[in-house]
């Protein structure tokens, strides 16, 4: 079948069987391999892409439910000039250890501050709650993550 949808601003499409996941769509058809293959049951997050406004772990998504939908993935954060206020603040933090949670991890804050631009500790943490982290306490994620969206608001703030 036919899968036609925006990633990261740019139109894409590609000819998939039915059963294919957006997660294997992304990473197979499409070369975006940012979003990782963790539990394959939707339970470590690792696979978190945004579709229309929304999280979704990819691994549960099928590629046709996608059809005609704009997708976020990591590799639509940053620009070849500069990285996202996130990635930026999890670096300066050292937010990520191993780095396998991050992508689903970032993508989830995003979405986040792009609903909630000054989230309090509790709705970061409610917000990362589906992604899994075997490296790091989470203090340093959620600290990166409220900094983050006091960047984006001064950012706002002086265009």
């Amino acid at each position: 079948m036919l899968v036609e949808l925006t990633v990261n601003g740019e139109s894409r499409s590609a000819n998939v069987p039915p059963e294919t996941t957006l997660l294997k769509m992304l990473r197979e058809y499409l070369g975006l391999t940012g979003a990782k293959l963790g539990c394959d049951v939707g339970d470590c997050g690792t696979c978190t892409v945004i579709v229309d406004g929304v999280s979704v772990n990819s691994c549960l998504m099928l590629a046709g439910r996608a059809d005609g939908c704009d997708v976020t993935t990591i590799e639509g954060l940053a620009t070849a000039d500069e990285l996202h206020p996130l990635q930026q603040k999890f670096e300066e933090h050292g937010a990520l250890q191993c780095g396998f949670c991050g992508p689903g991890m970032l993508i989830s804050a995003k979405n986040l501050l792009d609903t909630n631009p000054e989230p309090s500790v509790f709705e970061v943490r409610d917000a990362l709650a589906g992604n899994l982290c075997r490296c790091t306490g989470y203090t340093k994620i959620i600290e990166a993550v409220i900094e983050a969206g006091e960047m984006m608001n001064q950012e706002q703030a002086t265009v």
